[in-house]
């Protein structure tokens, strides 16, 4: 005889397991990034994650291929989160100016140190820092480009504003003092770098 299976009985798998599946995939990008800070990207790898993380190597495998997909997320999460949807209704220089202190506050992190270093060393050719620079260096300079053309589009800047000069304007001292190291890309630092830059696009 076949027992009956009462359906109120059975947890459902998917509702069940989304939030362990979050909490395990926020597990090991953690580990990714404190192996990257003990030992630099070369310390990342499947095995070493699975363990720092507490998870087994299927897991880790469930979401990356290998060891430099898992280090490219774990950089690439570093990139800063934006304002909420309150934000679209601020100005878009201030919004550009938020942005810019929040890239520069994420570097000032022990990973994204590295990942500066990643980018300005030899090492900048391997996979996960190209990475890191198309999602998170670049994908910065996109959107600090679309709020100065709604800048332009509002009348806070000159119509006749070049948005990818104006953006590498802005940008490429940021960075230049990101990956040298000479002096802190600190707030006061882009506040001032702003200020001077729009002083000329008005």
């Amino acid at each position: 005889m076949t027992a009956k299976v009462n359906p109120t009985s059975t947890p459902s798998p998917r509702t069940r397991g989304r939030p362990r599946s979050e909490a395990a995939r926020s597990a090991i990008l953690r580990a990714a990034r404190e192996l990257m800070e003990r030992g630099g990207p070369a310390a990342v790898t499947m095995e070493g994650v699975a363990e720092r993380a507490g998870v087994g190597k299927p897991t880790v495998y469930r979401w990356w291929p290998d060891r430099h997909a898992v280090a490219m997320a774990a950089l690439i999460e570093l990139a800063p989160a934006d304002e909420g949807p309150s934000a679209s209704a601020k100005p878009a220089l201030e919004r550009l100016r938020a942005q810019l202190r929040r890239v520069a506050t994420v570097f000032t992190t022990p990973v994204g140190r590295l990942a500066a270093m990643m980018i300005a060393s030899a090492s900048g050719d391997t996979e996960h820092a190209k990475a890191f620079r198309h999602h998170f260096v670049l994908a910065r300079r996109a959107e600090g480009a679309a709020l100065l053309a709604a800048a332009i589009a509002a009348g806070e800047l000159r119509g006749d504003v070049d948005v990818e000069v104006a953006a590498d304007a802005i940008y490429g001292p940021l960075f230049f003092r990101l990956l040298l190291g000479h002096a802190p890309p600190d707030r006061a630092f882009v506040d001032r770098l702003l200020d001077q830059a729009v002083a000329g696009l008005r």
